[in-house]
């Protein structure tokens, strides 16, 4: 029963393993009995002369028809040919080759198996004829040549045979004919005649792998002179131009088998520094394994220096504005300690100049001008050249764009260096003439500064504040410079003119300065008045908190105590004036700092009183971006809301109702937990069945008081807050 394409499957029932198993092998053993036996042709039983004669002449015709039907077809020929060499008919056999050969004369099948019939059948004339044409109508058929010279010297005729080779070489076949001929004059020790066809062959093929064997065949021969003459004569028809690194390689493991080491280093170098950089790879590694085997280890690390060298080079020939490669490759070369070669990569170097007269393309461009200074005055002891460098790099760089403070400041101290102090002012002056900035001023404040030229230095400080008075830097050093000189009045009032500038940088650190630098000269009153004026300026809370330290410190007054009440007069007139600007976060920063400080230099009392000044920390809901909490009973829906911590301070009048509420709940929260234990006292007094009954009762009146107290620890949200002040309002 078929199946429709609807049916379901049957499915196997029974998945158990038969009892009998059968194998593969099995199955192909009874496929093999069971077929049937291939078609053969009958044997034919000759009995005389006549059915033997009647055979010939059936199959003869048999092949003269395929032959008619098709006589290009060169199988046909060849078998009837075959044929006829088995009925021991040789005469028919070469008709039936002659006649092919004028068909197709160009078939080097049919004088193969020509002259092979003739071989096998010893006539050696007519093979030698048959072989002679051969190669001389397809001289381009190796095969025949082999042959004809094999067949030559089995019948131990040599000079037959090498005038065959002749007659072969003077067509320039390809190497391997030259290597059989070779093979041919060493089997007979024919040394001269062997070396001179390898002459002959490195004319007619000067491939380098024909050089290599006619130097190992000279090594080969215990002629190491001959093999060196080889290569050197390979090195030099070929050229740099078409040398290979298969050829220096093999004449530098010669030299190494020579026991020549210094030649095999000289032969690597020569292939290093020729060679295309894609082709030294090999090289590299026989060179290193040489100089693993029979060099020291600075020889080893000049090799590692080459591998790296020639990575760099090739990095920067793919970008050659890449600085970084090629500061690492001067470190390589000045490691190696040629001069030369250093020099050239650093000239190489500085040639690549920025494309775009933009700071972040020169940033580190100048390094190498600079480093390229220092080489010349360090390693090359080269004084004037060092001076050209930095002369250069000054000309190269576009000061009217933008200028390099380290490139003119390193140019000063080499002229210090090599005593030329008015050189190195002079460019110093010109800096600051042509692109000021205050890296400069510095760099030669500092130079004048060592000079002990302090009349400079001042002139110096001048011309900085002029050039930038809203420096901080500049004012701080000039007035910390007069006060190492002794002169602090003029350090005061340089002091008080950076103060009055309108326009400052960083005016919190000169304002401590000035603040420091009167403390140090032991001025309480006028440090006081500082810190009053700058409160004036700004009411920082970070400035309360130094001003109230600032009156510990006061040694004006011997005594602690009326220090500490100095310090707390400060810490509560910050506090107030905090809180009239509403400064919530910083309010919480002033009493932390006041707390430790009563916990520090005041009683327990004042610390107590700090600390029920801190405000409890609610959280509150209000619109997005803006910063006033939604009232009691608003409506925020239909627009975004965002929880956010609020402070209610003990002190603040907008939140006393809140708080007095919720001092009322605590009492009543507290005399609950009062009457709750007064009646488990009765209940415990009135024992047996009534005290079980109050033990039964006892959970509702949890749950009742649950539900109608008020956990203040909970209670700390807005909305009760509000909710609470609500319930006042109406009382």
């Amino acid at each position: 029963m078929q199946s429709t394409p609807y049916q379901r499957t049957a499915k196997v029932k029974n998945k158990n393993p038969a009892e009998v198993q059968i194998t593969a092998e099995q199955l192909l053993r009874e496929a093999h009995d069971r077929s049937e036996p291939a078609y053969s042709v009958p044997k034919q039983q000759i009995a005389d002369a006549d059915e033997l004669n009647e055979y010939r002449r059936h199959k003869r015709e048999s092949f003269e028809n395929a032959i008619r039907r098709n006589k290009h077809h060169v199988a046909h020929w060849l078998k009837y040919a075959a044929w006829e060499e088995s009925q021991r008919d040789l005469g028919r056999a070469r008709s039936v080759y002659e006649r092919v050969l004028e068909i197709d004369p160009r078939n080097p099948a049919i004088w193969v198996k020509y002259a092979e019939m003739e071989m096998r059948g010893k006539n050696v004339n007519l093979a030698r004829n048959l072989w002679d044409r051969a190669v001389t109508q397809l001289p381009r058929v190796d095969q025949f040549w082999y042959k004809y010279a094999y067949m030559e010297e089995m019948l131990n005729n040599m000079a037959k045979a090498r005038q065959i080779f002749e007659r072969w070489m003077d067509w320039r076949p390809h190497e391997d004919a030259w290597e059989a001929y070779v093979a041919f004059e060493l089997r007979y020790r024919e040394l001269d005649r062997a070396r001179a066809l390898y002459r002959r062959l490195v004319e007619c093929h000067p491939d380098p792998r024909n050089w290599i064997t006619f130097a190992k065949f000279e090594e080969d021969h215990q002629n190491p002179a001959a093999a060196r003459q080889v290569f050197e004569e390979a090195v030099a028809y070929l050229g740099d131009d078409h040398v290979t690194p298969t050829l220096l390689a093999a004449f530098a493991k010669f030299e190494t088998r020579q026991k020549e080491y210094e030649r095999a280093r000289a032969i690597y170098q020569y292939a290093l520094s020729t060679l295309p950089k894609s082709q030294t790879a090999d090289v590299y590694r026989a060179y290193t394994n040489f100089e693993k085997q029979w060099g020291g280890r600075s020889d080893i690390e000049q090799v590692v220096a080459s591998k790296r060298r020639w990575v760099y080079e090739d990095e920067v020939k793919a970008n050659p504005h890449n600085v970084d490669v090629w500061l690492d490759l001067i470190r390589l070369e000045e490691d190696a300690g040629d001069v030369d070669r250093a020099r050239d990569a650093y000239e190489r170097a500085v040639a690549h100049i920025p494309p775009a007269h933009e700071k972040r393309l020169w940033r580190r461009y100048v390094y190498l001008w600079l480093q390229y200074a220092v080489f010349e005055e360090a390693r090359a002891r080269d004084v004037d050249r060092a001076r050209a460098v930095y002369e250069a790099a000054l000309q190269l760089v576009p000061h009217r764009e933008f200028t390099f403070a380290k490139l003119w400041l390193a140019f000063a101290r080499f002229l210090i260096r090599h005593r030329d102090l008015p050189g190195a002012r002079r460019t110093l002056g010109m800096a600051l003439g042509v692109c000021a900035k205050p890296r400069l001023f510095k760099g030669y404040i500092d130079l004048e500064l060592q000079l002990r030229e302090f009349d400079r230095v001042r002139t110096l400080y001048e011309k900085f504040i002029e050039f930038n008075p809203a420096n901080v830097f500049a004012w701080i050093k000039y007035a910390e410079l007069e006060t190492m000189l002794g002169d602090r009045d003029r350090a005061r009032a340089l002091f008080e003119l950076a103060v009055d500038q309108p326009v400052l940088d960083m005016p919190e650190v000169l304002w401590k300065a000035y603040i420091d630098f009167e403390m140090d000269e032991g001025e309480w009153t006028k440090t006081r008045h500082l810190y009053e004026r700058l409160l004036q300026r700004t009411a920082h809370v970070k400035v309360w908190i130094s001003f109230a330290k600032f009156e510990m410190q006061a040694e004006e007054l011997d005594d602690v105590a009326a220090r500490a009440t100095r310090a707390r007069a400060v810490f509560d007139n910050a506090y107030k004036k905090l809180k009239e600007r509403a400064a919530n976060e910083e309010r919480v920063i002033l009493l932390e700092s006041w707390r430790d400080f009563e916990r520090e230099f005041g009683s327990r009392e004042s610390a107590s009183k700090v600390d029920g000044m801190f405000p409890r920390i609610v959280k509150r809901r209000r619109r997005v971006g803006d910063t006033r909490p939604l009232a009691a009973g608003e409506d925020a829906r239909g627009a975004l809301t965002e929880e956010f911590l609020d402070y209610l301070w003990p002190d603040d009048d907008a939140h006393k109702p809140n708080l007095t509420l919720l001092a009322k709940a605590q009492q009543w929260k507290l005399a609950m937990q009062r009457k709750k234990a007064a009646e488990a006292a009765a209940a415990a007094a009135a024992g047996g069945a009534g005290q079980e009954d109050v033990e039964e009762e006892q959970p509702a009146s949890a749950d009742g008081e649950g539900e109608g107290a008020m956990d203040l620890d909970a209670g700390d949200d807005d909305d009760d807050a509000a909710g609470f002040a609500n319930d006042e309002d109406d009382e």
